[in-house]
């Protein structure tokens, strides 16, 4: 269940309020994909932004139109009562599984975040995935946290940000977190311009953005990986050069993947929660631009 691909779904707004039935198309649409699992309210899916009750709609929406695909649910917020209320209500719409980030605004010690897992990993009856993204969060993971946390009895996946780009270092860096993680923990690669060096280097699965939106051509990807092509695994990620470059000019792959959505007709325009406008006209024409050279304008 915690090995292949996972799409990650935005979640789509609509003059402020979330689009539910915008959702509920990118969920089937990932199923009709043949996606190995949906990861919903992730950073993608702009969990941070959603109180309470929206989150638990989402939750519920997912797993009432995955299907027989297992969905995993978001669950990171400041404040551990607010983890275990989110994990409570996404268990209760039948998550397959939960994804937990160290949400913080006071910086986090080593021992905050392993307090936070071992308290959410006592009260949950699914499988835990420790989402490690810096970037957001500010908070580093070393190799002897994830060896720490994945000891605790319901931890099943680390999500990893990446891997070096060299082969050997990106195979060396894999083996060294599997060697300190128990039988049986998953390694998830994220950050999509490096998801086929992590598959390739050994990682498990994929939690994948472009996934939520394209899952066509992420599947190119894997599929390669598990033919044992690596060349053409490496070819579909180049290939898809202009969409990376488009999320580091743009801080990241939200604002993008945003657009792309909107313009696919998947979800209404200023699909972001507020305040996040998404991109400016002109940059909605450059992503028009690269997604209709690389195929994928209906």
């Amino acid at each position: 269940m915690l090995t292949g691909l996972s799409a990650f779904p935005l979640t789509p707004f609509h003059d402020d309020e979330l689009d539910e039935p915008a959702f509920i198309g990118l969920v089937e649409r990932l199923v009709d994909a043949g996606v190995d699992s949906i990861t919903a309210l992730g950073s993608t899916g702009s969990y941070a932004y959603l109180d309470r009750d929206e989150r638990a709609r989402v939750a519920r929406a997912a797993v009432a139109h995955a299907g027989a695909v297992p969905v995993f649910v978001g669950i990171g917020a400041t404040r551990t009562s607010q983890v275990l209320a989110h994990a409570e209500a996404a268990q209760e719409a039948g998550a397959a599984g939960l994804l937990l980030a160290p949400v913080s605004y006071q910086p986090l010690t080593d021992d905050d975040v392993f307090e936070l897992f071992r308290t959410v990993t006592a009260c949950s009856s699914v499988p835990v995935i420790v989402y490690d993204n810096p970037r957001t969060t500010h908070f580093t993971f070393t190799t002897e946290l994830y060896a720490r946390i994945a000891a605790l009895e319901g931890i099943a996946s680390i999500k990893i940000p990446g891997v070096p780009a060299d082969p050997a270092a990106a195979r060396a860096h894999v083996q060294e977190i599997r060697d300190a993680l128990p039988p049986g923990v998953t390694i998830g690669v994220s950050g999509d311009a490096h998801a086929a060096d992590g598959l390739l280097a050994g990682c498990d699965a994929w939690y994948s953005v472009i996934a939520g939106t394209l899952p066509e051509a992420a599947q190119r990807i894997v599929r390669a990986v598990h033919q044992g092509s690596p060349a053409e695994a490496r070819a579909q990620s180049q290939r898809l050069a202009p969409l990376w470059d488009l999320f580091a000019r743009h801080g990241g792959s939200i604002r993008v993947m945003a657009a792309v959505a909107e313009q696919l007709g998947l979800a209404h325009q200023s699909s972001l929660p507020l305040p996040l406008l998404g991109l400016t006209e002109d940059q909605r024409v450059e992503v028009a631009r690269v997604i209709t050279g690389l195929g994928f304008w209906p």
